[in-house]
């Protein structure tokens, strides 16, 4: 027995290095440390939703440790930077909200998380039907039940620092990083991050956007700071003298406004450079979504137990989702599964510069969006000479499933570049998606779908109102099915070069419709990790090809383009009483309606077919978007359920485009 004790002495004195340092690894790892539920509330009054009954909203705040020596945050700038407890470790906070089923027992197991785009929660609204009668903001949030009727579980968690903290906004609280106990200070540039200043009407003063309003400039009088002034996004911009200029209604030393002497003048670009201190450790946002997600999967006492785990981004969050991917956060500090499915909405091929310090949160991205990787299909930097992909730092393992939706801004304008995700930096060849990805293209749609009837306002065109909000929810539930069951999604859709559906932006063959500005005039991005418009090597243009109405030939093609009554595309122009108007305005499409008569066609000279000479009625019409949407429904791209109300629709629209002739 005692030689047996002796054995069993020596064994564990060999092994105790390798547990010691095993149980460091547990106790020091990142983690939600608590979560305080501050309010409950049943969700719309207790009104019960299909199989999952009453759902209850949970607002409260999680709190979190994180070890900055810990291999999964070294990579985390300025995690070296920020203040630390007694026990060495970074501690921050976060906003979260939880839509869930009041009944555990009737929750389906999987939590939907939102990355919050400027803190806006999203989620069930976006995947709700489109055309529903007006609703309270409850209403809005809660959707028409898409997601609550199956008892999915909504998450939303703060990223964003410059969110504004107001009621009903997902926002969070970083540490400001710290060099010798002063706070960090940096040069930053709304010109060189995608986030310039155009003026749509003359005014002295310009106010400025939530992140300048954070990052408080260092001096305010420092004379190295530049204003500067351009025509256009690739203008090379004019300096204006530094006693032009001035930061104006400073509280607390943050000034919420910039003065002009001259006035700021409609269609120019200003862009401002200054040195500002006071940037957050922003690459917290990240791992606050990987460590809720991580523990609502294995940790017990949390308010939310899931099996499975989505996570959407749209936008702006779209480009933080494609960032968070190639940065790896998917996995956890222990480097387990959190998010079974990641969903990049309308980022096209670019990230967002969300984890450096001083990035520009609230940006639009702007012809600066792109860097490299483009692909999750590895590829080398012609610049560099590094080969790099989306997905290369992702064990295959706990690798997600994919999904990237985009519209045709992201294809035709705005520097996004979406067929850069499925072509090779050559602009000739074209890539394969790994199997666990799929790429839907709605076809000529713009960034966020227009009101109908649309409006003007201060486009040179109507925007376009082509609703692919009907496609996300079919896909969602592809997805779902893709995740829990293994059930493969839909082919992915989109223009290619093999088929001739893309093509050099150069030679686009859009009509020449009368009084509309042409889009050969749309400049491409550049590689805007290397430089700005004027130094860094440009990217391919490519674009979908479209038919003779101007309209995309392939991709996703609901009934609006499959059975036109106009033309839909993925560019506008600014109107002529805003200056510039060979300027694209940013996100917005076109809608272009077709001649009601040959009589109207041959007046005008449009080369589009009217609407009589293609339908010879309202039925006939009708008869034909039914058909289309029943297709769709069998390539699961579409609803059963949502043909009825897309017909109704573009009832509406026949009505609408008509009535001259029919009233």
């Amino acid at each position: 027995m005692k030689q047996g004790m002796d054995a069993m002495k020596k064994i564990l004195r060999a092994l105790m290095p390798a547990l010691l340092l095993a149980a460091g690894t547990v106790c020091a790892h990142a983690e939600l440390t608590r979560i305080e539920i501050k309010s409950t509330k049943d969700v719309l009054g207790g009104k019960s939703w299909g199989s999952a009954g009453i759902y209850e909203e949970l607002i409260g705040t999680a709190y979190f440790t994180v070890d900055p020596k810990a291999a999964a945050n070294r990579n985390i700038p300025n995690i070296d930077k920020a203040p630390r407890n007694a026990k060495g470790m970074v501690e921050f906070s976060s906003d979260i909200y939880i839509d869930r089923p009041k009944d555990a027992a009737k929750a389906n197991g999987v939590a939907f998380f939102e990355a919050a785009n400027r803190g806006r929660r999203s989620l069930a609204n976006y995947f709700a039907a489109p055309y529903r009668a007006k609703q309270t903001p409850e209403e809005t949030v809660c959707g028409d039940g898409l997601l609550l009727d199956q008892g999915v579980t909504l998450v939303w968690v703060g990223w964003q620092h410059s969110v504004e903290r107001e009621p009903g906004l997902v926002g969070i609280d970083l540490p400001i990083a710290m060099d010798n106990g002063k706070p960090v200070t940096g040069k930053i540039s709304t010109f060189g991050i995608g986030a310039p200043w155009v003026i749509a009407k003359d005014n002295p003063k310009l106010i400025l956007d939530p992140d300048t309003r954070r990052y408080t400039p260092a001096d305010l009088n420092d004379s190295g700071d530049v204003l500067q002034v351009a025509a256009s996004g690739y203008d090379k911009p004019r300096v204006i003298p530094r006693d032009q200029w001035s930061f104006t209604d400073v509280e607390n030393g943050q000034p919420k406004t910039l003065t002009l002497k001259t006035g700021f003048k409609a269609g120019m670009r200003y862009d401002l450079i200054y040195t500002a201190k006071n940037t957050p450790v922003l690459g917290l946002g990240y791992t606050a979504q990987r460590d809720v997600a991580s523990a609502f999967r294995y940790k017990s006492g949390m308010p939310v137990r899931a099996k499975y785990e989505y996570i959407f981004g749209s936008s702006q969050t779209g480009r933080f989702l494609r960032e968070y991917l190639y940065d790896g956060f998917v996995a956890d500090e222990q480097g387990r599964k959190t998010f079974d499915a990641v969903w990049a909405h309308i980022s096209g091929s670019a990230r967002g510069d969300f984890i450096n310090p001083f990035s520009w949160q609230d940006g639009l991205g702007v012809f600066t969006g792109s860097m490299f990787p483009y692909s999750d299909v590895p590829q080398k930097d012609p610049v560099t000479g590094k080969t790099d992909g989306m997905l290369m730092h992702i064990p295959a393992a706990i690798m997600p499933k994919v999904i990237y939706t985009n519209t045709d801004v992201e294809n035709t304008g705005g520097g996004r570049d979406a067929a850069l995700m499925y072509t090779a930096l050559d602009g000739k060849t074209e890539l394969t998606p790994p199997a666990n990805v799929r790429i839907y293209m709605w076809a000529g749609s713009q960034h966020g779908p227009a009101a109908f009837p649309p409006a003007k306002g201060v486009l040179a065109n109507l925007p376009n109102p082509n609703t692919y909000y009907w496609g996300s929810r079919a896909i969602f539930v592809a997805m779902d099915a893709w995740a829990r069951k293994g059930t493969a999604p839909p082919a992915s859709q989109y223009s290619k070069l093999g088929d001739g559906t893309l093509v050099n932006h150069a030679n686009l063959n859009f009509p020449k419709i009368p009084g509309i500005q042409s889009p050969s005039v749309i400049p491409g991005g550049y590689m805007a990790d290397h430089g700005d418009p004027f130094t860094a090597p440009k990217l391919p243009f490519l674009v979908p090809a479209v038919d003779a109405d101007g309209n995309d030939k392939a991709g996703v093609r609901y009934p609006e383009l499959a059975v036109p009554l106009a033309t839909y595309t993925g560019w506008n122009f600014r109107g002529p009483g805003t200056g510039s108007p060979t300027e694209i305005v940013s996100l917005q499409g076109s809608f272009i309606p077709f001649p009601l008569t040959k009589a109207d066609r041959e007046k005008s000279g449009d080369p589009r077919l009217s609407i009589a000479e293609r339908y010879p009625s309202r039925d006939a019409y009708l008869a034909k978007v039914k058909a289309s949407a029943d297709a769709l429904v069998k390539g699961r791209y579409l609803l059963a359920q949502d043909v009825a109300p897309i017909v109704a629709h573009q009832g509406l629209v026949w009505d609408t485009l008509t009535s001259a002739k029919t009233n």
